[in-house]
């Protein structure tokens, strides 16, 4: 889940949670995963996703964001997993807080592209994810759920 590259002063310090959503996507066992450029996850491998915008389902925020951001096709499930993604500066101040539904998701067309907050997404086998810095709530997603890792 990615915060707009374009943030402004008001997302910083909310007054409450924000809802993001994230899609679990595999093709040829392997999970598509993107490499963060900015909170949370910054410098990580995660799974794709982004916010969910007002008057969106889940699924539709899903597609949207994956699409955006791997340039990657899909037809979002039910969700599989939720957490929080929740950032204290040093006086214990919030400076972010979502609240992350991620969906299991079917692969439907394109080939990874990064663009958006990705610095790179490509799709990654068992063996390569343990060679990489995958943020610790993905692998556990994948580990639990899937059994893959």
């Amino acid at each position: 889940m990615k915060p707009s590259s374009s943030r402004s002063a008001h997302e910083d310090y909310p007054n409450h949670p924000r809802l993001g959503v994230g899609a679990v996507v595999f093709k040829e066992n392997r999970v598509l995963l993107v490499l963060r450029s900015n909170p949370p996850a910054q410098h990580q491998w995660a799974i794709p996703g982004g916010r969910v915008e007002l008057g969106e389902t889940l699924q539709t925020a899903a597609e949207r964001e994956v699409l955006e951001e791997t340039g990657i096709r899909i037809r979002a499930g039910e969700p599989i997993y939720t957490f929080d993604a929740i950032d204290r500066d040093d006086a214990g101040r919030v400076r972010y807080h979502y609240v992350i539904v991620d969906l299991d998701a079917e692969y439907l067309s394109g080939e990874p592209i990064p663009d958006d907050d990705a610095r790179d997404a490509r799709w990654i086998s068992a063996r390569e994810l343990q060679q990489l810095p995958v943020n610790r709530v993905t692998r556990r997603l994948l580990l639990q759920i899937y059994q893959f890792g």
